[in-house]
């Protein structure tokens, strides 16, 4: 069983609530009943969000972070969340919206969201339902920070292999944004 299905069976044992969040994959999920349940939550406004300083990245990944040989062109590289990720069809939320993610914590009573997943530079920092969002909205957010990868080209600076790359953001989010555990503080009985 991998990491991500380990961690999601003990967070479901313990009866936290699991939203998936695969950016851009919604007409995969259209008729899902999770995603259907993530649209029928009860519409709550998120508060104002709050200013922040919003500080540059340590690593330059304003080349997308790709690290082929030949540069890509750019294209939708995905249609749906990977399908080892189970997605429990009775108990589970899919979305790609902040504000559906806020309507799923406030009808919930929730006020703290474990994230994890790809990738920890762009999507789980910077979307609308990610890092950034969350802490602007004054909910408890915290990274894990193992089960998460950071798109970075190691031919951009601060010219380091790729894993420093993604430590390197890891700590940029520690300091400024929110804290972390690793997958191993979820599995403890």
């Amino acid at each position: 069983m991998s990491a991500f299905a380990l961690v999601l069976k003990a967070c479901r044992d313990r009866g936290m609530t699991i939203i998936h969040c695969p950016s851009d994959t919604m007409s995969f999920y259209k008729d899902h009943p999770a995603r259907t349940r993530a649209l029928e939550a009860k519409k709550a406004a998120p508060p104002k969000a709050k200013e922040l300083p919003n500080p540059p990245l340590p690593v330059d990944d304003s080349d997308g972070g790709c690290d082929d040989e030949k540069p890509a062109k750019s294209f939708k590289a995905w249609t749906r969340q990977h399908a080892a990720i189970n997605i429990d069809d009775a108990k589970d939320y899919i979305t790609d919206s902040g504000a559906e993610v806020y309507n799923v914590l406030k009808e919930k009573g929730l006020d703290t969201v474990l994230v994890l997943g790809v990738h920890t530079n762009m999507c789980v920092l910077n979307r609308t339902f990610a890092i950034k969002q969350l802490v602007k909205w004054d909910v408890r957010t915290v990274l894990v920070r193992d089960l998460t990868d950071a798109m970075y080209n190691p031919k951009m600076k601060p010219f380091v292999e790729h894993d420093k790359g993604t430590q390197l953001i890891i700590a940029f989010i520690e300091q400024h944004w929110c804290p972390t555990t690793e997958s191993n503080a979820l599995l403890k009985k």
